[in-house]
């Protein structure tokens, strides 16, 4: 064979490319712990499958069952009432969308070392509502105990408390880390009860941890309670020592978690639509005000307006506040005054500044009353020493555009004033 063939025969075998089947690594199942027995003792149910061990404690609730103010099964009357008055708001579940209430312990916030060692799911069965705790029986085993919840082939509207933020976060971490044994993580629609929180009892309540909604909204206290602080060290020593009776404190914990979310959802519900009544006129401003960033002008102002008849002034100085934007909104001028005027003895400095802008703009554009527009402007400008600024440029620039305002109102009651006879 000629030299210039022999190079072709060489070229042609090295464009050949070698196929290679990626295996997926065979797994190897870990050894049981030695205080299975101990823990199945305590009321854990020892579950095993291919990845390994896990534990796992089940407790069913009749529709009646009561938690603080309410009762389980109120929580259908709650699906209806989004079904009829509002199914297009963030906060809505329909009648047919699964709905699973979820919440985790983790041994710590954040990090790849940080582990979920109990998964706590509440969902309605035939009879009443099912709470199932999957429990990590060491971290050997995380691939047998996420593969127990199933969440790879659930489909479901997930509730949660701060989940959104941290519970399923955490969970998507610890998948990832086990991807190469376990079916991929499904997607799921989440709802984060902390948000609505806010949402609702901004400037009402001092803290928004769970436990202090339950106490002062839901009606709900606590009894013999592990602080959620513990529950690491609990369950880390549990697996050392093999005890699990005060392990169970910690599920009872989670147990009272998944409780209150349910009932918390039942008594925000509720909120949005009920008339006025119990809370404080805070609590409904915030509602109004909700209701308007999702641009429901109408529903907004019937809010803000029933605000302002059942409380006194002093009380709904918010309320009228942002009523008189969506007075302005609508055209609705002299109403948007009076509201705005309303609001400024019982509003903070921020917001007293916006109203005498919004004062000073109606008065200048609609009403056409310069006086009264550059009376308010002073106010404005005046204000500004009362008001703290992160930055003295930001308040430079404030001054600025005030006295702009001040000159143009100048000029144009000046050459009002001209043209009177």
């Amino acid at each position: 064979m000629s030299y210039e063939n022999k190079l072709l025969q060489m070229k042609k075998m090295l464009g050949k490319k070698t196929e290679h089947k990626q295996e997926k690594p065979k797994f190897i199942k870990p050894e049981p712990p030695l205080y299975s027995e101990q823990w199945q003792q305590a009321g854990l149910k020892r579950i095993e499958n291919e990845f390994g061990m896990l534990f796992k404690r089940e407790v069913h609730y009749p529709f009646d069952y009561q938690h603080g103010n309410h009762k389980l099964g109120e929580l259908f009357h709650a699906l209806k009432r989004w079904k009829s008055q509002a199914d297009d708001h963030p906060f809505a579940i329909s009648e047919q969308e699964t709905i699973m209430f979820f919440d985790t312990e983790t041994t710590g916030l954040k990090g790849a070392g940080t582990h979920i060692f109990l998964l706590g799911f509440l969902q309605a069965d035939e009879e009443g509502f099912l709470l199932t705790q999957y429990v990590l029986a060491d971290p050997s085993n995380e691939a047998a105990f996420l593969f127990e919840s199933k969440l790879w082939q659930r489909e479901a509207t997930i509730v949660s408390y701060n989940g959104k933020s941290f519970d399923w976060p955490q969970l998507q971490v610890r998948w990832t880390l086990n991807k190469q044994h376990l079916p991929p993580l499904k997607t799921q629609r989440q709802i984060d009860l902390l948000h609505s929180t806010k949402r609702l009892w901004k400037d009402d309540l001092s803290r928004m941890k769970l436990i202090q909604v339950e106490q002062e909204k839901l009606g709900f206290y606590r009894k013999g309670d592990i602080p959620g602080h513990l529950a690491p060290i609990i369950y880390f020593d549990a697996v050392k020592s093999g005890s699990a009776e005060t392990l169970i404190k910690v599920l009872v914990h989670n147990e009272w978690d998944l409780l209150s979310l349910i009932t918390l959802y039942i008594h925000s519900t509720n909120l949005l639509f009920d008339a006025i009544a119990m809370e404080s006129a805070t609590t409904y401003t915030n509602i109004g005000k909700w209701f308007g960033d999702l641009k429901k002008r109408k529903t907004s102002t019937e809010i803000l307006q029933a605000v302002t008849k059942h409380f006194n002034t002093n009380e709904a100085g918010y309320a009228h506040f942002y009523l008189a934007y969506e007075l302005k909104r609508t055209g609705e001028t002299d109403l948007a005054i009076e509201s705005f005027r309303s609001a400024i003895p019982a509003i903070s400095a921020r917001k007293q500044l916006q109203a005498y802008e919004q004062l000073a703009m109606l008065y200048e554009h609609q009403v056409k009353d310069y006086e009264l527009a550059f009376m308010y402007s002073e106010k404005g400008r005046d204000l500004l020493d009362k008001i703290s600024f992160q930055k003295e440029i930001q308040l430079q620039n404030q001054q600025k555009n005030w006295q702009k305002r001040l000159v143009r109102l100048d000029n144009k009651r000046n050459k009002n004033n001209g043209d009177k006879p």
